[in-house]
């Protein structure tokens, strides 16, 4: 018989962490939740018109550097 899930993914983290990887877990806002569109709206007006807001993404846009990006 096969492997078990649970052994191949083992070896295949075994792997990886001989490679010189680690392992990752990351927490990102459910997209899909009801009202998740709702506060996005909410929070870019809040920024709309605020002066450092605009400042911040004045600097960004001017330390871009985006030249090989074609």
């Amino acid at each position: 018989m096969g492997a078990t899930a649970r052994e191949r993914v083992a070896r295949h983290r075994k792997r990886l962490l001989a490679a010189g990887m680690r392992p990752l877990q990351i927490w990102v806002p459910d997209t899909r939740r009801p009202g998740f569109a709702q506060e996005c709206r909410r929070q870019s007006t809040l920024l709309r018109e605020d002066p450092l807001e605009r400042e911040i993404l004045a600097f960004l846009e001017e330390a871009a550097n985006r030249e090989d990006w074609d």
